[in-house]
């Protein structure tokens, strides 16, 4: 963890003015909070630091723990880090070269996503990783069988697109997912899982805190889709690789909400014409309502914190 926050603190000073230099700056849509308007032209892409810390310090650190090997885990959490890395960088990429807040198609990206998310399937298959589904605070598991295959489908595809959604303000998503994956760290850790895992996880700890640093408010540098696709998909394969697929609606439980919130929106102002929400994802509809930006970030810290540590009161002491 310290190996992967040094890292992004020392690459980051170097990092950002380069992309400032390549005018690599963010677009901000018209249709939100008027107060982003200030944004506009903030470096993006930052997420590029994210993953260079992450992948850098697990190969790395796999290295020299003699209990951590290069195991076909390890070899999926990094192709899902890149791959999903990469389908956003794509995105960030066309937004930038076009000037405006459109990038890839969203079924451009979700074809990428479903692709991705068959090779995971189909190695872990061949592999033969469980389909069980353990139900936490129980000694109890369901037996999945094919059905593991949407799954796998449905976590990838769907926590990328939410950790996606959540990323709207400063240091929002830094903060709520370095929470998550310590919670799934301190749970790997006391149950002695695979170390190669372990190792992954508490890299992407460092490197988003790491990330932090600049990204807080005011906000120096975004991740961009390139961080936020990246983080949410290796979020989903950890909880995935630990066999804690369900305790993820808990522990991503920030990120649920916010989706949560944009279905809701979508699907009763179809219906009748009327919102729910000022506006969707939900921290803006706090933003609307008067809160400012570092009360609403500081908020979702909170409860990012609350389940990440009912998640792992559950696992840990119920189980």
């Amino acid at each position: 963890m310290a190996v992967a926050f040094l890292l992004t603190v020392l690459a980051s000073p170097v990092f950002i003015p380069f992309l400032r230099r390549l005018k690599f700056g963010q677009s901000i849509r018209e249709e939100g909070p008027q107060s982003h308007q200030v944004k506009s032209g903030t470096p993006t892409m930052g997420g590029l630091m994210i993953i260079f810390a992450t992948a850098l310090t697990t190969i790395a650190m796999t290295w020299f723990d003699a209990t951590a090997l290069v195991t076909p885990e390890m070899t999926i959490v990094l192709f899902v880090l890149l791959g999903y890395g990469l389908i956003g960088f794509l995105d960030d990429f066309i937004i930038i070269k076009k000037q405006r807040n459109l990038g890839l198609t969203s079924k451009q990206k979700m074809f990428g996503q479903i692709v991705i998310a068959v090779v995971v399937y189909v190695i872990l298959h061949n592999s033969g990783f469980s389909t069980a589904v353990a139900i936490p605070g129980t000694e109890l598991s369901l037996d999945f069988g094919w059905f593991y295959s949407v799954l796998i489908l449905l976590m990838l595809v769907g926590t990328s697109n939410a950790v996606n959604l959540t990323d709207g303000l400063d240091g929002l998503v830094a903060g709520t997912a370095s929470i998550a994956f310590a919670a799934f760290g301190i749970i790997g850790w006391a149950y002695d899982l695979p170390g190669e895992i372990i190792i992954f996880i508490f890299a992407m700890v460092g490197a988003l805190l790491g990330f932090l640093v600049f990204n807080s408010h005011p906000a120096k540098v975004f991740m961009g889709d390139t961080g936020s696709l990246a983080v949410g998909a290796s979020l989903a394969i950890v909880a995935i690789l630990l066999k804690l697929e369900l305790l993820l609606i808990l522990i991503g439980g920030v990120f649920v909400v916010e989706t949560l919130s944009v279905m809701i929106q979508v699907v009763v102002y179809k219906m009748t014409g009327k919102r729910v929400f000022k506006m969707s994802p939900l921290h803006h509809h706090y933003e609307l309502v008067g809160w400012s930006e570092w009360r609403v970030v500081a908020t979702f810290w909170s409860v990012g914190f609350i389940c990440a540590a009912f998640g792992v009161y559950i696992e840990v002491f119920m189980t």
